[in-house]
């Protein structure tokens, strides 16, 4: 079992929910499933559902999509079952379910548990086995690989980590197709390169909530400054990533074209990041980018979806 901060010697309320005395309500458990990465998850499942060669079954399609969203909540669940105790010490996270004391330490895990079996198996028997693997490696990782192991041991963590949030796609295009190829390993690719600078803009004006919680994310163990420098350029190298599938011949014009725009906003919003290193400037320039990395990466695969889907109706 992992060690708890000191700070946590007098943190009620994380006392309450490890007692096992949650008066959970069903919108509890609901935040337990970390709702808005649970969007996220669906969206680029979708993406790669619809992209993935051949016709897929409306009911084939609905359960893939419903065992990734519910597997995507599950480790959700779970990464807030062994967080807790420095969910409890940050300003941004001590609201949650668990370190409120809404829902106990125990039935988080037991939630957690419940739904990433019933997402696997539901996966690889009704769809393909496969996609099935896919989800539980995918589940493990986050839980296992990230939450357990590299959040707290290494600055890389959401380098190495951000994969997990990068399966959803593969997940899909497996389910759907049976295999995997390079048009979702892309996909793949551009979701994992987004990941850095998108959380390190959110770490940099969040520093001391990491640094009192004692998680290593950049700006804590090598400074503001080197973690602007590795947010430019990750963001130099995603942005001609992400117009790869248009040259590729995987996408259209109308995606290498918000590519391209998108991400002449996104090398100017790093690069600002990067320049602005003090007082509100700094601060409104990391938020500034956190919000729209958002923004990029949801127009790049809206684009994908939008020219899928109008070529199906003009065939």
């Amino acid at each position: 079992m992992r060690d708890e901060p000191a700070s946590l010697t007098n943190s009620e309320p994380y006392a309450f929910a490890a007692a096992g005395e949650g008066l959970a309500s069903p919108r509890d458990y609901f935040e337990l499933l970390k709702p808005r990465v649970m969007s996220l998850v669906i969206f680029t499942a979708l993406v790669g559902l619809v992209r993935a060669p051949g016709d897929v079954h409306p009911v084939i399609a609905f359960t893939a999509l419903l065992c990734i969203a519910v597997g995507a909540g599950a480790a959700g669940a779970l990464n807030m079952w062994w967080d807790a105790d420095i969910d409890a010490i940050m300003s941004r996270t001590r609201k949650r379910p668990v370190p409120s004391g809404r829902v106990s330490a125990r039935e988080a895990l037991a939630f957690g548990l419940t739904l990433s079996a019933f997402s696997v198996v539901v996966l690889g028997l009704l769809v393909n086995a496969l996609s099935g693997a896919l989800l539980a490696f995918t589940i493990f990782f986050y839980v296992v690989i990230y939450t357990m192991w590299l959040k707290r041991s290494t600055p890389q963590n959401i380098v190495i980590g951000g994969a997990a949030g990068a399966f959803p796609p593969l997940v899909a295009w497996a389910a759907a197709s049976g295999t995997v190829s390079l048009e979702p390993v892309l996909l793949f690719a551009i979701i994992f390169f987004w990941t850095p600078p998108h959380f390190w803009a959110l770490a940099l004006y969040r520093a001391d909530d990491y640094a009192r919680a004692g998680v290593p994310m950049l700006p804590v163990t090598a400074g503001p400054d080197e973690t602007r420098l590795q947010i430019l350029l990750y963001t130099l190298f995603l942005v001609p990533l992400a117009a790869s599938p248009a040259v590729l011949g995987y996408a259209g014009l109308a995606y290498g074209a918000v590519a391209v725009l998108a991400g002449a906003w996104m090398i100017m919003l790093a690069w600002r990041v990067y320049r602005r290193r003090e007082g509100e400037a700094a601060v409104k320039a990391a938020k500034s980018l956190f919000g729209f990395s958002i923004v990029y990466l949801f127009a790049l695969f809206a684009t994908l979806l939008g020219e899928a889907v109008i070529g199906g109706l003009l065939r």
